[in-house]
């Protein structure tokens, strides 16, 4: 977690030995998986420190304050601290649920969608703050209106120039091969939306 490591906002403990660090950011959900009975496995893209893995235990208990904030697609303020194995949630704000997307299963589709590239091209505690804009605008954006090939198209564009893969100005043909290229897979979010997207 590099960058973690290094921001200088960091605070470290030291106990026994043992060291735990804590951070607090902005974050928005891409993912999350069960884990034991009653937890999950989240990964966060977040402002401060790029993409996380966070456990958020007795969140899928019914009484958990965290349950409804943790929602894949939630933009959430969070502190977490970090040990040897993996990073655990103690708190969680909601700053938006975006329930515009959430009313529309196209826009859901397309939501995954983004999700499943930052994901996929991103890398745990590499940080780029103008990429969690480029998400949380992007989720703005869909939330408000639809045209939604054209906004796919143009997110593809966007996250390869500032991740450095396309160069800025060059008009991509089929942004979908290009990102395929990338990747070097086919996304499971463009099948489960092939209808929606095209």
């Amino acid at each position: 977690m590099l960058a973690i490591f290094l921001n200088p906002n960091l605070k470290v403990l030291s106990y026994n030995l043992v060291v735990i660090k804590s951070y607090t950011s902005t974050g928005i959900v891409l993912s999350s998986i069960k884990y034991s009975e009653a937890d999950r496995i989240l990964k966060i893209y977040s402002k401060n420190y790029g993409k996380l893995s966070l456990i958020a235990k007795g969140v899928r208990k019914p009484i958990s304050k965290k349950r409804g904030s943790l929602e894949v697609f939630n933009a959430v303020n969070f502190h977490a601290t970090w040990s040897a194995t993996i990073g655990l949630i103690t708190e969680v704000e909601m700053i938006n649920s975006f329930e515009g997307i959430r009313k529309d299963l196209n826009k859901m589709s397309l939501a995954y969608f983004y999700c499943e590239v930052i994901e996929k091209l991103t890398r745990e505690g590499s940080n780029n703050y103008k990429l969690y804009n480029l998400l949380f605008n992007a989720f703005i954006q869909l939330e408000e209106s639809k045209g939604y090939k054209i906004k796919k198209d143009k997110f593809i564009y966007d996250v390869l120039v500032e991740l450095g893969f396309w160069p800025l100005g060059q008009k991509i043909i089929d942004p979908d091969s290009a990102l395929e290229n990338v990747i070097e897979r086919k996304l499971s979010s463009v099948r489960v939306g092939k209808k929606v997207l095209q």
